[in-house]
């Protein structure tokens, strides 16, 4: 487990979108824009962390480069009343690549290869993708190039990097099959609070569950 911040790490699933409507593999793709379902998630997000943190709190904006991370929290920070353009994106925060399955539809892929979704709810990497022990290693390098970020910030990010992200950070125990740390799924539109390297969870999404 990497050493805890002084700080919290508030880590948010982006809200739904058009991909996760139309039952399609997203992965690390670069834009796939929020549905009206996404965009209502994201709303709820806003009020649950304006809750928790009150208006303009003092918070280090972090995102996946992803537009749909990216529309996710433009949302929160309208409710936070907090700059936008004050976000750092970051490669190292994007989903899990997919490699050729990426884009393509869930029922295309399993009627290839059989079930890509384990019971646990994550994602079985695609023959020429990433695997977690890769996921694994860039969120742990993110982690400690941003050590030193002060007090509290926010992470908007995806259903399977933010489990291995989070995992990382809380020391959850080693995936026997995928070889990384996984901490269990949310629904689109969660939020987790992580402070000294236990997780709590201020808000539910009403999301997807499969990344």
């Amino acid at each position: 487990m990497n050493q805890p911040r002084s700080g919290r790490d508030l880590i948010a699933r982006h809200g739904e979108t058009v991909f996760n409507a139309a039952r399609r593999l997203q992965g690390d793709h670069p834009h796939t824009p929020l549905t009206r379902a996404g965009f209502a998630q994201a709303d709820d997000l806003g009020r649950a962390l304006r809750t928790l943190l009150g208006v303009r709190p003092a918070l280090t904006l972090w995102s996946s480069p992803a537009g749909r991370a990216l529309q996710t929290l433009a949302i929160i920070a309208e409710h936070l009343e907090l700059d936008w353009h004050q976000v750092r994106a970051d490669d190292r925060l994007v989903e899990i690549g997919m490699g050729a399955w990426g884009g393509r539809y869930y029922a295309d892929v399993v009627g290839e290869v059989g079930p890509v979704i384990t019971p646990e709810g994550l994602l079985r990497p695609a023959p020429d993708g990433e695997d977690y022990r890769g996921i694994e290693a860039r969120v742990s390098g993110w982690l400690a190039a941003t050590a030193d970020d002060p007090g509290d910030r926010l992470v908007i990010m995806h259903g399977i990097s933010s489990r291995v992200l989070r995992g990382v950070m809380t020391g959850a125990t080693v995936h026997p099959e995928f070889g990384a740390p996984i901490a269990p799924g949310l629904s689109q539109g969660s939020i987790v609070l992580v402070e000294d390297g236990v997780e709590t969870v201020p808000h539910v999404g009403t999301g997807r569950a499969p990344a």
